[in-house]
């Protein structure tokens, strides 16, 4: 294939680095080459600009320093250091996790102590040896690992999670590998396509689910990725993708009170807000239905707790009372004081005003903007779809990176997000700075 496609391009964006090589191209296909014989360092990306015809090799990508606007600049990532996966046995695992599965950190491969080490970066110095990343150079079935800092211990594996594209955790909502054919061998037909089936299933109706070419996916919660098919006599099937061996990190214990829709709510609470109590997700008496643990089991579907598993507008349940097929659940939100609770039914719910401006560089900001000035949806921060990245509620806990709300976990001149435009990273988001005269 070319060259390029071992790249993930990105538009209109600079990286401040200091580690980078210029050199004199035609095209990116050229800088692309350049970097792939870069010898100085280990050449993660390249910039390329169109006008000067200026290629830049650089040894760090966007997930490593501060990228800025930049119109006549093209960004190329390498894929394989954007990953924090690995495929199989890891062999290519080129990420930045330096901790072993105990959490010990990981020795330096250049280092002699605590431990003399069989694999350095002279010997092997196509293994990725940097730093004191896991790599697996040895290519051991357990996958990458890494000397250790412990001098009881001299070695020891990490906790790499595998990649999605080759399988897919949970229902294979986040599925973004590149199987096209169903389960019976059918070819899928491409998502853009209204032939030989009409559909609605579009990358414009649907921009957050990764619709590309003909690739299998879970946009609307079915039990696993499907397409349609290339035959006329057959509309949808499923994909055959194994589901991954290891199981997706947990985020939390998930939320105990309402937040949003309430789909990560994971509370105890097993009564409808009309006092009937639950059924349990694992019977079928006295309704019958289709939300199996077994079948989905990332939705928390425990005991006959309350839950919000299909997306609707807060949690439910199936009830005891034969009469009554489902209902709604009351779950205290996440935004109630202590008083309000206590109160529960006699208290009514106060509605945070939503903030439209900030202070400052607008790091306390904790409205509930999310658009960005050119009028863009703003990404969720705990998600990695469309784009990959560090700004993760677990790694800026003091930042309140709720839902997609517009905010500034990293000193930057005013509130911003990622966006759910494939093509545009991240934007400064439609917030003025407040008046504080008008504010008084």
């Amino acid at each position: 294939g070319d060259t390029l496609d071992d790249y993930l391009r990105t538009d209109g964006v600079w990286l401040l680095t200091r580690n980078k090589e210029f050199y004199k191209t035609n095209n990116e296909k050229e800088c692309a080459e350049k970097c792939e014989a870069e010898r100085n360092f280990t050449c993660r990306a390249f910039l390329f600009t169109r006008k000067k015809l200026q290629c830049l090799t650089l040894a760090e990508n966007a997930k490593m320093t501060v990228m800025f606007t930049s119109t006549d600049a093209v960004l190329y990532e390498k894929r394989i250091y954007l990953l924090e996966c690995k495929r199989g046995i890891g062999t290519d695992y080129r990420g930045t996790e330096a901790k072993t599965r105990r959490g010990i950190p990981c020795q330096k491969w250049a280092e002699k102590i605590p431990h003399k080490p069989n694999y350095t970066p002279e010997k092997y110095p196509n293994a990725g040896l940097e730093a004191n990343y896991c790599r697996n150079p040895d290519g051991d079935e357990s996958g990458p690992w890494c000397y250790t800092t412990d001098p009881a211990t001299r070695f020891d594996y990490c906790n790499i999670p595998e990649c999605e594209d080759q399988c897919m955790q949970c229902n294979g909502e986040d599925y973004h590998g590149e199987v096209s054919r169903t389960e019976s061998g059918l070819e899928c037909q491409h998502w853009d396509a209204q032939e030989p089936h009409m559909h609605g299933f579009t990358q414009r109706h649907y921009p957050e689910k990764d619709l590309k070419m003909n690739y299998c996916r879970n946009p609307d919660g079915e039990l696993r990725p499907w397409c349609f098919t290339n035959s006329p006599n057959k509309r949808w099937e499923y994909c055959n993708i194994p589901r991954c061996s290891t199981r997706p990190p947990v985020s939390g214990l998930g939320s105990q009170c309402l937040s949003g829709k309430g789909e990560d709510y994971r509370g105890r609470i097993a009564i409808t807000e009309s006092g009937n109590a639950c059924q349990h997700w694992d019977t079928q008496f006295p309704h019958k239905h289709g939300w199996i643990p077994d079948r989905y089991p990332c939705k928390g579907l425990e005991e006959n707790y309350c839950r919000n598993p299909d997306g609707e507008k807060k949690p439910w349940c199936y009830t005891t009372n034969s009469s009554v097929r489902w209902e709604y659940c009351t779950i205290p939100p996440c935004d109630r004081t202590e008083q309000g609770i206590a109160g529960m039914n006699n208290v009514p719910v106060q509605v945070p005003l939503t903030e439209e401006c900030y202070r400052g560089k607008g790091q306390s900001y904790r409205g509930t903007v999310s658009i960005t000035a050119s009028g863009r949806k703003c990404q969720a921060w705990n998600s990695m779809v469309p784009h990959r990245h560090i700004k993760t509620p677990d790694r800026f806990p003091d930042a309140d990176l709720r839902d997609n709300y517009c905010r500034n976990p990293d000193d930057d001149s005013s509130p911003w997000c990622f966006t759910t435009d494939p093509n545009t990273i991240w934007e400064y988001c439609s917030l003025k700075r407040c008046d504080d005269h008008t504010q008084e």
